[in-house]
């Protein structure tokens, strides 16, 4: 990473509420191509969330806590905050004097840029400015929410409009988070309705909606660039009697992770 830092954008998608066991089977069904495409072997990495709800996975992977691989470690990791005695900082982690990734890269000169998704990233109250306040420029309105259909739409074009405007010298860090696979999800499956409510069907629904948007925003991607694109944690339709997240089910906390460079 210090080879990397430095000399690519940056761009961290999290497809949040994804569920590593949806996505696995969908990318060896070959109905997710743009990001089957990308992955290293066409596969996700099957790791484990530092959090089972949004506000507290963004908020440990933004200190460079990403999700961890399942096997035994240690995991060396990609980015780490400057801690004494941390175990997962290697000679090939690109480490920062700062409590933050964002604020670590802006020091540096990277231009760090905020697109959110969820309810956690809307800056409507103190709590949902938390998380986009770490970034130079954040963005959030209505349509980048959960409850539009066409939000991952709306939110590429911003992405557009914002490299539209950075300078060609600038290097870019870019969070994306993906609103569209949190529930309400039940209108990405065909003939669904309201009454029908969320599904684990309309959850694979929902991605390869997404998969179909992201081939957009990898191309409007300045090239070398860095993804790194994972799930902030899964959520329950009933499994064991649990729905949701903020939970400590399997299905919660194994996600899919992937990560290749745009060259």
């Amino acid at each position: 990473m210090n080879e990397v830092i430095g000399s690519h954008d940056l761009l961290l998608v999290t497809l949040d509420t994804l569920r590593y066991d949806v996505a696995a089977e969908l990318a060896a069904a070959g109905q997710t191509p743009t990001l089957r495409g990308l992955l290293p072997g066409g596969r996700w990495e099957r790791r484990h969330t530092p959090g089972s709800f949004t506000y507290a996975a963004h908020t440990a992977m933004l200190a460079g806590f990403l999700p961890t691989p399942t096997r035994p470690g240690p995991h060396p990791r990609l980015f780490a905050a400057r801690f004494p005695g941390s175990e997962t900082t290697a000679p090939g982690t690109w480490t920062f004097d700062a409590a933050d990734l964002p604020t670590g890269l802006a020091e540096i000169g990277y231009h760090t840029v905020c697109v959110g998704g969820v309810g956690f990233f809307n800056k409507l109250t103190p709590l949902g400015s938390a998380l986009p306040s770490l970034f130079v420029e954040s963005h959030w309105e209505p349509g980048f929410g959960v409850t539009d259909p066409d939000s991952l739409t709306h939110q590429i074009d911003r992405v557009g409009e914002v490299i539209r405007y950075l300078p060609p010298d600038r290097r870019l860090f870019l969070l994306l988070n993906v609103a569209a696979l949190h529930q309400p999800n039940w209108f990405y499956l065909a003939g669904a309705t309201r009454d029908h409510g969320d599904s684990r069907d309309s959850h694979a629904a929902a991605l390869r909606h997404v998969d179909r948007q992201l081939g957009r925003l990898f191309a409007l991607m300045r090239r070398p660039c860095l993804v790194i694109v994972c799930s902030d944690h899964g959520t329950a339709y009933g499994e064991d009697g649990h729905t949701g997240h903020r939970l400590g089910h399997e299905v919660v906390w194994t996600v899919p992770y992937g990560e290749f460079v745009l060259a």
